[in-house]
């Protein structure tokens, strides 16, 4: 098998196994509907949340918002998304508000909080359980 082939290879499957993770793992994407994006890979879902993605496409702010820190839920995305504990993620919080360069996202006690804001907020996107009600909300489809 070619170099090529096999990375290919490599890909598509890296790419199943983090839908499937993903699926597994009981999360869903949810934004506010003017959000104009109907998907987003694992990297650009993590580069929304660590702030590093400031607008959409059309100009609108990203405006994450998370679980709450102890959450079960939030541990389970910070490990599939952002591929770290959500203590390493603290720790680059604590970086970025030393330094004076962000803050990290807003945090919500649960998922009816979560999609009470992300439906309030253009531009607004979180995470809730995968039974959530999430009516009104656009579910975004992870590549």
């Amino acid at each position: 098998m070619s170099t090529r082939r096999l990375a290919m290879v490599v890909a598509a499957g890296t790419i199943m196994a983090f839908v499937q993770h993903v699926e597994a793992a009981g999360f869903k994407v949810v934004a506010h509907p003017s959000v104009p994006v109907a998907s987003l890979s694992r990297i650009a879902l993590s580069a929304a949340f660590l702030k590093k993605t400031e607008k959409w496409p059309d100009g609108t702010p990203v405006v994450p918002v998370d679980q709450a820190h102890d959450s079960p839920l939030r541990e389970t995305f910070s490990r599939g998304v952002h591929e770290r504990s959500v203590a390493m993620i603290d720790a680059f919080w604590q970086k970025q508000v030393f330094s004076g360069r962000a803050t990290p996202p807003l945090t919500k006690a649960g998922d009816a909080e979560v999609v009470a804001y992300v439906r309030s907020i253009p531009g607004a996107i979180g995470y809730v359980s995968t039974g959530a009600d999430s009516s009104g909300l656009k579910e975004i489809r992870l590549e």
